[in-house]
């Protein structure tokens, strides 16, 4: 096994710990851990973020489970090689954060709702403000994709993947049901 795929695992191992800790959507007592798809780091990029304008017009109203609506700063795009062709998908930070660590990238594939929780699955995108020259890289790593908490309690609001990530095709990696 190579040295990113035992990270992946000790990564997946301690979420799995925390979840059976009763930290967490689940129920504890029950818990048996997570279902994962086998670790694949082809679907694993390092790429460049095009920032968007961090003015009014960043706001984004992101639709919910519940109806609400969450509105987020639409922080940039980044276009990711994926085995049917590029895609861009939009990636949001808070609203006034300007120089975030993290973005999120809220997104659905042709898993959802099959293999996957049918509203979409969610990734928390590092940002490196130092090594992009022209502008920050983000890690776009698929592996990393979870499902949201209202996947496992109706307890919790959740974002909605806005149509611009929508994928038609499977990103076969990550959490799945």
């Amino acid at each position: 096994m190579t040295a990113y795929a035992d990270a992946l695992l000790d990564f997946r191992r301690r979420k799995d710990e925390h979840f059976a800790a009763g930290n967490g959507p689940v129920d504890a007592a029950t818990f048996r851990g997570l279902s994962y798809f086998a670790p694949d780091e082809a679907w694993a990029f390092t790429l460049p973020l095009t920032q968007l304008p961090q003015d009014a017009s960043a706001e984004f109203p992101l639709e919910t489970n519940t109806g609400e609506v969450r509105v987020m700063a639409r922080y940039g795009e980044v276009t990711v090689p994926l085995p049917g062709g590029q895609h861009t998908l939009l990636v949001f930070a808070p609203l006034g954060e300007e120089a975030p660590a993290r973005v999120f990238l809220p997104f659905r594939d042709a898993t959802s709702g099959t293999e996957t929780y049918g509203a979409g699955r969610y990734l928390d995108a590092p940002l490196d403000q130092q090594l992009g020259g022209d502008g920050p890289l983000i890690r776009v790593d698929f592996n990393l994709a979870y499902h949201p908490y209202c996947a496992y309690s109706p307890q919790w609001t959740c974002p909605l993947p806005p149509r611009e990530n929508w994928l038609s095709e499977a990103v076969p990696v990550g959490e799945k049901l």
